[in-house]
């Protein structure tokens, strides 16, 4: 048990670093998850939708699948209650009629533009415990790391 207690406990700073930041980022989407379960949200449709949103509105399914990290067949399951619920429909590819596309309807325009302000200023007063010179820094440290773990960034 000695050798398991000094290999949990001692950990080199890279190490510490990864779970400081594993941490970090759990208490973070916490916080996010708080305010969207206030709002009556699933944080997680409204990821979806805001990745429909970043990408121009349209956006083929298996591209979503890979930019949320899900596995292309579950992706339809979970656009199915968001397509119920009128905030996304699908159409046909206009560069390829075999593939749908994912369309951001008005009604999860409207969504987003209601719900992401507060939801952005929630986040932002945590962040705030940072200067703005110390959230640079973190910025650009963080997308060295994921550079160097070869993902865009």
């Amino acid at each position: 048990m000695d050798d398991l207690q000094r290999y949990v406990l001692e950990q080199p700073v890279e190490v510490e670093a990864f779970f400081a930041m594993v941490d970090t980022t759990a208490e973070l989407i916490g916080v996010s998850e708080k305010y969207w379960s206030s709002q009556g949200i699933n944080g997680a449709r409204i990821r979806i939708l805001v990745e429909i949103a970043k990408a121009g509105g349209a956006i083929l399914p298996s591209v979503l699948a890979e930019r949320i990290g899900v596995t292309k067949a579950n992706i339809s399951v979970l656009l199915a209650p968001l397509e119920r619920q009128g905030y996304i429909r699908s159409a046909d590819d206009p560069e390829d009629g075999r593939k749908r596309r994912v369309l951001l309807t008005e009604v999860g325009e409207r969504l987003l533009l209601d719900a992401l302000p507060g939801n952005r200023l929630t986040i932002g007063k945590r962040m705030t415990k940072l200067s703005a010179d110390e959230l640079k820094q973190l910025l650009s440290l963080l997308r060295k790391l994921r550079g160097d773990l070869g993902e865009p960034g």
